[in-house]
């Protein structure tokens, strides 16, 4: 059996384990966990592919690949969402998209970036997602109940 028949099949079954449990009711016109992997991956294949057609994974004079500084484009993610803040605080509309929020856009820019920086890096944030999602739903400090407690994990 190969990695990709291993994976494919733990992420079916934590699918299956999300639509199972008595805690989740997909949403009239939501999607399921397999197709959320699918459009993520996707997202992901879209946001790389075209900052490779950019240019920003090559030298621009030789063509030759790019090492992308790992700690320079996570910091350019925290940018986006420090962007977003500033967006909030201060209640403003987007200079580039002037017909939404500047924080609906800049977490955009944060998608995209972050969707770049798993493609160039191998990472499978899509799967990585859906099992996040499902462990989340097993965690005690996650549970409506327990985060309404005393020195329970809310804002």
């Amino acid at each position: 059996m190969s990695n990709n028949t291993k994976v494919n099949g733990a992420i079916e079954s934590i699918c299956d384990h999300i639509l199972e449990s008595h805690s989740f009711h997909l949403p009239p016109g939501g999607i399921t966990p397999e197709e959320a992997l699918v459009g993520i991956t996707q997202a992901q294949h879209l946001c790389h592919g075209l900052s490779r057609q950019a240019g920003w994974w090559h030298d621009l004079g030789t063509g030759e690949p790019l090492q992308r500084n790992k700690a320079e484009m996570l910091c350019l993610i925290h940018s986006e969402i420090s962007e977003a803040m500033e967006g909030e605080r201060k209640g403003l509309m987007d200079d580039k998209l002037p017909h939404r929020p500047m924080a609906e856009v800049e977490l955009a820019d944060a998608m995209i970036r972050i969707l770049d920086y798993a493609g160039g890096h191998g990472y499978d944030v899509a799967g990585a997602l859906i099992e996040k999602l499902a462990y989340n739903m097993t965690r005690a400090d996650h549970k409506p109940e327990n985060r309404a407690a005393a020195n329970g994990k809310r804002f």
